[in-house]
């Protein structure tokens, strides 16, 4: 399945996070402007929000000021 536009650019933001193993509270509030900017959280926004919310919770993704 090919990803929606919004997907995408939430995939580039958390694969950025899983390397670097933080992310900033911006580029968090980002992501969550982004998936919700249009009203509907699809599928892919989903799977990819819950990825990064178990990576903060297991702490292998930081969020920092």
């Amino acid at each position: 399945m090919k990803l929606s536009s919004s997907a995408h650019t939430l995939r580039h933001v958390i694969e950025k996070a899983m390397e670097d193993h933080y992310i900033t509270k911006a580029e968090y509030e980002m992501i969550i402007h982004q998936a919700t900017e249009d009203g509907h959280i699809d599928r892919q926004e989903q799977a990819l929000l819950k990825e990064l919310q178990d990576m903060i919770a297991d702490r292998s993704v930081k969020i920092v000021p």
